[in-house]
């Protein structure tokens, strides 16, 4: 877990600026941070959170857990009931959204709440219009980004014309093209096909390797696990398990897992019983079977599946699985 104030492995130092971005990297405190939705739905309680310049940071829970409640308060679209939400120190209570657009960019879950535009191209040049770029430099954003997600075709097609994973992937390249030194995606995965997963995989690698901010919530345990370098879970509007992934999915944490509705990766379950550890390589599977390894008696016999269908995603055992299988409801996750 990375203390409030330090720079953790792979992160940018404070103040530095990531490549194709005016703004300097900022550190991220979520500091004892309460919320409540008008209907009195507490979907924030007391949460400490501190994040790193240039972290890659996944959050996973079950739905409800407020993990899009917590990054909705990054750019200024929900305030805290209680407590504070710091940049480089300062509270973001007083600045204005507008201004926040310009650190944080949140790809949200559902593509529809955010496309507007007449045309795809439109639509990726809105963001970064507003935030005062014109001309050449506009329009070399708008064509990197759609390349980025493999939209580039589709520049003068009308939004709603593309399928529901091609919008997600538009919703994606808007974000991209603010070139913001945070960058928040909300389910970026759901809905797209091994290829359109390979695209996000590879936008996120881009921007992580560029020393900005990675914050996504995600039920693709795969992704996680591959593309993160530090897993946040939570529950019931808490953080109870906060550390690398080898760590966060490790035997010794799967009682804390399923306390939360939550099932460890079968990849954990299965390097548990062949003695691999939680994140085993496909390569150390392939040795494990070639030498004959056998699994270690009573150790996560049949608790691997649930939502996940075998394929390695952290199962949510309670109401509202994710799966993978479309948008989720936004409201207090």
């Amino acid at each position: 877990m990375t203390a409030p104030g330090s720079t953790a492995p792979g992160s940018t130092a404070p103040g530095s600026t990531a490549p194709g971005s005016t703004a300097p990297v900022p550190s991220i405190e979520f500091e004892a941070v309460s919320f409540s939705y008008p209907d009195g739905t507490r979907a924030l309680s007391n949460v400490g959170l501190a994040i790193g310049p240039g972290e890659s940071v996944a959050i996973v829970g079950q739905n409800g857990s407020g993990k899009s409640t917590l990054v909705r308060h990054l750019n200024g679209l929900l305030r805290p009931t209680a407590g504070r939400v710091l940049l480089d120190g300062r509270d973001v209570r007083p600045i204005h959204v507008a201004r926040l657009a310009g650190l944080v960019g949140l790809a949200f879950q559902n593509p529809d709440r955010q496309l507007f535009a007449g045309r795809v191209s439109a639509e990726a040049a809105f963001g970064p219009r507003n935030l005062g770029i014109r001309g050449q430099e506009l329009d070399e954003r708008v064509r990197a980004a759609l390349e980025d997600v493999g939209l580039a075709a589709e520049a003068a097609t009308t939004p709603y014309d593309l399928g529901y994973s091609s919008r997600k992937l538009l919703a994606l390249a808007s974000v991209l093209a603010m070139r913001t030194p945070i960058l928040v995606l909300d389910e970026p995965t759901t809905g797209q096909d091994a290829r359109g997963v390979a695209r996000v995989r590879e936008v996120v690698a881009r921007a992580a390797g560029e020393g900005r901010t990675l914050i996504a919530i995600s039920h693709d345990m795969r992704f996680v696990a591959e593309s993160f370098r530090r897993v946040v879970v939570m529950r019931e509007g808490r953080v109870v398990l906060d550390g690398a992934p080898d760590v966060v999915f490790a035997e010794t944490a799967w009682g804390d897992l399923r306390a939360s509705y939550l099932e460890p990766p079968l990849p954990a379950v299965a390097g548990a019983r062949l003695g691999l550890g939680s994140t085993p390589t496909d390569a150390a599977f392939v040795a494990a079977l070639a030498a004959g390894g056998a699994p270690r008696a009573g150790r996560g016999r049949g608790r691997g599946r649930g939502c996940g269908g075998g394929r390695g995603q952290l199962a949510d055992r309670g109401p509202g699985c994710g799966g993978g299988r479309g948008p989720l409801a936004d409201r207090g996750q």
